[in-house]
C-alpha cells in the first residue's frame, strides 16, 4: 500500500496568496483524508527575491489557517549538497551534460529558431561532445528526443507531450546553482512524496519533471493539477481584484473557518453541501471530486460564510479576537467577560470582526454621543416622565438579566399607558445613541446595571439641558 506524503512548497518571494493557501489546503486535506502526511518545502532558491520576512508571513498565515504541517518546514538552500550529489549521479549515469554554449550564442541560437519559424529550444550543440566542467558551463539533461511523455493527472485525466517539443532543460547553472526543476524532483524523490498536488500553472513543468525521474530511473509521484482561481471578471485572480493575501483577510475581520470552507469548496463540491466544518472536509475530501474547470471569487460568498461563522463562534472565543480590532478604532482592551457580552449581541448581526467593532462603539464610550437626528426625534421633554420611571424601578432590580429587565418593561408599558415602541426606541438611544441597535434588552444586559443607569441618567441631563 503506498504511504500517502504530500508537500506544499511555497517561494518567500511574496506573501501566502488565496491559489497558494488553496493548494496547500488541498495537500493538507488529502493527507489528512488518507492517513498520511503532509510536509511544508520552502523553496527559496532565488536569493535576490527570497526574504525572511516572507517566509515568516507565509507560516504565520498557514498557522492562522489552521494547516499544521508533519515535517518541516525545509529550506532548499540548506540542501545544495545534496542537488549537487544527484547532478553528479545523473552526469554518471550520462543522462546529463556539460554545455559550454556561453549565454549569447544560446540568444543566438534562439533568435535564429524564431527567423526561421521554428520552437526556441535547446538546439543540443553540446549533447553528444563529452565536455568536462569549465568555467561558465551549465549541466543540462538528455532528454527524450522523440516519442510522447504521458501524465495520468488524476484531475485533469490523460494529457500527453510531444517529446520533440521539450528542451534539454539546465540542471545547474554556470555558477553551480541548481535549477528550480531539478531541487523539486530532488526533493519529491528523497521525501518520498506520493502525490504532487498543485495548481494547473505547473502542467508544462511536469513532463520535464517526469524526464529527471525517469533519468535517474526513480518511480514517479502521482500528479494532480488543480485549476486556477479568477477574479470576477473571469481573469486571473490579482490584486486588482481586491485582497489576495491570505493574511489581509484576517485583518478584515474573516475568521480562519469561513475562508478554509469557501476555499475548499472553489473547486471542489460534495454534493449541494456549502458549509463543512474542519473535520467534515477531512472526511468527505476526495481528488476525484475536483472540478477541472476555474473557479470564481466571490467576496460576496465568502462574507456570508463568515457572517454565519461568526454566528455560531463562541461570545468568549470572539472576546479573544476583537481587540486589535477595537484598539484601531482607539478604544482600550476591555474586560473579556464585557466583551464577551457585547459579542454575544453582535454577532448575528455582523458580517466581519471589523464590522462588529465598528458595531461596538457604542458599548465602549464613556461618555455616549447621540446621533443628532435619534436626539432631536426621541430624546425630548415628554420623554423624560418615562426615563424617570425607567431610571426608579431598575434601580431596585435585584436580578439583572433578560427575564427581570423585560417584566420591568412590562410593568412600565402598564403604568404608562404607551406602546413598547413609543417606549423602547427613547431609551435605545438613550443607550446606544442610535435608532438601530441590537435587541433592547440585551444590550441592557450587556451594559450591565451601572452603566445602564448612567446612560439613562446622561439622558436626562442632555434633554434637560437642550
Amino acid at each position: 500500500m503506498v504511504k500517502i506524503r504530500t508537500r506544499f512548497p511555497p517561494s518567500p518571494t511574496g506573501y501566502l496568496h488565496i491559489g497558494g493557501a488553496r493548494t496547500a489546503l488541498f495537500n493538507w486535506l488529502f493527507a489528512r483524508q488518507q492517513g498520511g502526511t503532509f510536509i511544508l518545502r520552502i523553496e527559496d532558491t532565488d536569493l535576490a527575491r527570497s526574504t525572511e520576512e516572507n517566509t515568516r508571513v507565509i507560516l504565520e498565515g498557514l498557522e492562522w489557517l489552521g494547516l499544521n504541517w508533519d515535517e518541516g518546514p525545509f529550506f532548499q538552500t540548506r540542501r545544495l549538497d545534496l542537488y549537487r550529489e544527484f547532478i553528479r549521479e545523473l552526469l554518471d549515469r550520462g543522462q546529463a551534460y556539460y554545455c559550454h554554449c556561453s549565454p549569447e550564442l544560446l540568444e543566438q541560437k534562439r533568435e535564429q529558431a524564431r527567423a526561421e519559424g521554428r520552437k526556441p529550444k535547446y538546439d543540443g550543440t553540446c549533447r553528444e561532445k563529452g565536455l568536462g566542467p569549465a568555467p561558465g558551463a551549465a549541466v543540462r539533461l538528455k532528454a527524450p528526443l522523440t516519442g510522447v511523455t504521458r501524465v495520468d493527472d488524476l484531475i485533469k485525466g490523460p494529457i500527453v507531450f510531444q517529446n520533440e517539443e521539450l528542451d534539454d532543460l539546465v540542471l545547474a547553472r554556470a555558477d553551480g546553482m541548481p535549477t528550480y526543476h531539478l531541487a523539486v524532483v530532488v526533493d519529491d524523490i528523497t521525501m518520498e512524496i506520493s502525490h504532487v498536488i498543485r495548481g494547473d500553472d505547473h502542467v508544462n513543468n511536469t513532463p520535464k519533471q517526469m524526464h529527471i525521474y525517469q533519468a535517474l530511473s526513480r518511480p514517479l509521484p502521482q500528479y494532480a493539477h488543480v485549476p486556477m482561481i479568477l477574479g470576477s471578471d473571469k481573469t486571473k485572480l490579482s490584486k486588482r481584484h481586491g485582497a489576495v493575501s491570505v493574511l489581509a483577510y484576517r485583518e478584515m475581520g474573516f475568521l480562519p473557518e469561513a475562508l478554509l470552507n469557501y476555499l475548499v469548496r472553489l473547486g471542489w463540491a460534495h454534493g449541494d453541501e456549502e458549509i463543512f466544518s474542519r473535520e467534515e472536509m477531512i472526511a468527505k475530501f476526495s481528488l476525484d471530486q475536483v472540478g477541472k474547470s476555474a473557479g470564481v471569487f466571490n467576496q460576496e460568498k465568502l462574507l456570508w460564510l463568515n457572517a454565519h461563522y461568526l454566528k455560531e463562534s463562541a461570545n468568549e472565543r470572539l472576546a479573544e479576537l476583537l481587540p486589535p480590532f477595537l484598539e484601531q478604532r482607539g478604544f482600550p482592551v476591555a474586560d473579556p467577560g464585557y466583551l464577551a457580552k457585547i459579542a454575544g449581541t453582535l454577532k448575528a448581526r455582523s458580517k466581519t470582526l471589523v464590522e462588529m467593532a465598528e458595531a461596538a462603539e457604542f458599548y465602549l464610550q464613556e461618555e455616549l454621543t447621540y446621533q443628532a437626528e435619534a436626539a432631536a426625534k426621541f430624546l425630548t421633554a415628554d420623554t423624560v416622565p418615562v426615563l424617570e420611571q425607567l431610571v426608579s424601578m431598575l434601580k431596585g432590580l435585584a436580578v439583572w438579566d433578560l427575564s427581570e429587565l423585560e417584566s420591568v418593561f412590562e410593568e412600565l408599558i402598564g403604568r404608562t399607558g404607551l406602546k413598547m415602541k413609543q417606549v423602547a426606541q427613547p431609551i435605545r438611544v438613550a443607550l446606544t445613541g442610535k435608532k438601530a441597535s441590537p435587541g433592547l434588552f440585551e444590550v441592557m444586559e450587556a451594559l450591565g446595571k451601572e452603566k445602564t443607569l448612567g446612560r439613562l441618567r446622561q439622558a436626562l441631563e442632555f434633554i434637560k439641558e437642550s
